[in-house]
């Protein structure tokens, strides 16, 4: 029994990251970073009043901080990928450029543009 569990971990570790073909459908702007400081902000700020305070607080902050983030022209770039088996998923590249129909490979969470 103790090796069947294992070898099943084993197996799922090592198709975690395999990589996967997909097509850039669009480009999107990304604010999860002002979310996150907002909602943290806002969390904090929210307890003084009670657990309902923290999570309106948290909530409102992490709208504010996204709308904040965007307003400021800080947003980063984020992709909408289509994969292989038809999924689309979100994924951030700050620090890369793609265009609408690039093919690229999404490998750990990665975009990466195909040679």
């Amino acid at each position: 029994m103790k090796t069947l569990v294992i070898c099943t971990l084993a197996a799922s570790l090592s198709l975690a990251g395999a990589a996967h073909a997909a097509e850039v459908e669009k480009a999107v702007d990304d604010n999860r970073t002002g979310q996150v400081f907002g909602g943290l902000t806002g969390v904090l700020l929210g307890g003084l009043a009670g657990p309902v305070g923290a999570l309106v607080g948290g909530l409102s902050g992490a709208w504010l901080g996204g709308v904040g983030q965007n307003a400021a022209g800080l947003s980063q770039q984020a992709y909408e990928v289509r994969t292989s088996d038809g999924e689309v998923r979100t994924v951030r590249a700050p620090h890369q450029t793609f265009s609408p129909g690039d093919q690229v490979t999404l490998n750990d969470g990665r975009i990466q543009a195909n040679p």
